[in-house]
């Protein structure tokens, strides 16, 4: 474009004066902030300017109204909370992209009742004087794992480091090499260890570790041994694992503690529902693990935490350790944390209650309903019948790097459109309000009902409403 050509467009641009008179403008500048109005036609009149300097000629959309609807749509757009709901119809049950574990309707009231006013969170209420943080789940988690002593902190990547720092700092812990993990966000057992100043000392082969492998590397520096709970990936075939009562074992006789890092937590034996192979908290304190940390919103259904369970003494040095401050957990956790524990005191209404593992218990008849349910609105939706929906089988998975190689059978719907194709239809549900996050397999769309609530298959009709108005 000449020089001319774009300083006489660039004088045809409306000014932000025109603009806020138009009436998207002021319907905008009538529901939000002024000043979120007037960002919003700035950004719009500043990308039009950028557009006329760099594109060639013919130069379309300097249009009064056509900006005002661009405008007005920015503002929408700089409204809403990057971090929304979305429904998840993926089949993963635990999501890292998608939040990991939805509360308990116990856990949410609670966390309704605590963090809408004061709290004694760091208060002694019997002796009137200052508290500790620590003690709200402590008592809890000593009783539902059978431990002499517990510590919350804010992750289970921040327990590992912190229990490394204060147990093994400048020494070494010998760990399989077929164990040192490496899970989503590039958290590395070998780079954790480093940064809190232990050494590793590696043993054994990536397929097949030995006792002897462990007896063979401590020495007068060992500070001591290490198992890591491989969530996120299965070594088959010619392999050799050492247990953890052997482990303990070898740890009780040239005394040394035996950390266990079990990652995900499950407190409740999955095998009623087809899944095999996760060693469960309780049973890693009854083979004598001195410390096992594990995560709160993985298996265990809870919020964000790191959990810290086993031998008084040692937990007694962590929590003494400066560095639990800055790893510390926030009373939002702590609340939210000690109502899902509270739910495990009775294991059936823990399955009923925490959505996690009601929807690994789901069975497949259940879902088989639903998914005809929502075919059933996905149908009387799609009044000009261009998609194709099925009801079929397929598998979900735990996710959250537990349980690999374990699949759950479930039922999906699944949508195919020839004239659509799934990466648009994936693209226009995902960018709908609230986004509906599915799965492509064999060119269809898949929704899988073991992840979707019944009171999300309304969103998902309007959702595909939505799209169908969109490519008419």
């Amino acid at each position: 474009m000449s020089e001319k050509s774009a300083k006489e467009l660039l004088r045809q641009i409306p000014g932000v004066d025109a603009l806020l008179q138009t009436e998207p403008v002021e319907r905008a500048l009538a529901r939000h902030p002024r000043k979120l109005v007037l960002d919003a036609v700035r950004e719009v009149l500043d990308e039009r300017r950028k557009q006329i300097l760099q594109s060639p000629e013919p130069f379309p959309g300097l249009d009064l109204q056509e900006l005002a609807q661009c405008a007005a749509q920015r503002v929408e757009l700089l409204a809403e909370f990057t971090l929304r709901p979305v429904v998840n119809a993926t089949g993963i049950v635990i999501h890292t992209n998608l939040g990991r574990s939805p509360l308990a309707e116990q856990a949410i009231d609670r966390l309704r009742r605590i963090c809408s006013g004061y709290s004694n969170l760091e208060y002694d209420l019997s002796a009137g004087e200052r508290g500790s943080r620590y003690v709200h789940a402590e008592s809890i988690l000593r009783e539902l794992t059978g431990a002499e002593s517990a510590l919350v902190v804010n992750n289970n990547a921040g327990a590992v480091f912190l229990v490394l720092s204060t147990l093994a700092k400048d020494r070494e812990v010998v760990v399989s090499r077929g164990q040192l993990v490496e899970i989503g966000g590039s958290f590395r057992i070998p780079d954790v260890m480093s940064s809190s100043g232990a050494i590793l000392r590696e043993v054994g082969t990536t397929n097949r570790t030995h006792p002897k492998d462990y007896v063979t590397a401590i020495t007068e520096e060992t500070a001591l041994l290490m198992k890591v709970h491989t969530s996120n990936y299965r070594i088959v075939g010619f392999t050799a694992e050492v247990t953890l009562d052997e482990l303990v074992g070898i740890g009780r006789k040239h005394g040394l503690p035996v950390v266990e890092d079990l990652g995900s937590g499950c407190f409740v034996n999955l095998a009623p529902f087809g899944l095999y192979g996760e060693t469960t908290v309780q049973e890693s304190v009854r083979a004598g693990a001195d410390v096992i940390t594990f995560s709160g919103d993985k298996l265990l259904g809870g919020p964000q935490a790191g959990i810290i369970v086993g031998r008084r003494d040692l937990i007694e040095r962590c929590r003494k350790n400066p560095i639990t401050r800055a790893l510390r957990v926030d009373k939002m956790s702590l609340a939210a944390l000690e109502a899902t524990l509270r739910l495990y005191r009775d294991e059936r209404q823990a399955i009923e209650h925490i959505p996690t593992l009601k929807m690994i218990a789901s069975p497949a008849h259940e879902l088989k309903a639903r998914a005809e349910d929502l075919a059933r609105l996905l149908r009387e939706t799609d009044t000009g019948n261009s998609l194709q929906i099925e009801v079929g089988e397929g598998f979900s998975q735990v996710g959250g790097g537990s349980l690999p190689a374990q699949d759950l059978p479930t039922h999906v719907v699944a949508v195919h459109c020839a004239a659509i194709g799934p990466n648009r239809i994936e693209q226009a549900l995902r960018n709908g309000s609230p986004p509906i996050i599915g799965r492509i397999e064999s060119q269809r769309f898949l929704l899988d009902l073991r992840t979707v609530k019944d009171s999300e298959l309304d969103a998902i009709r309007q959702g595909f409403a939505r799209m169908l108005r969109e490519f008419a």
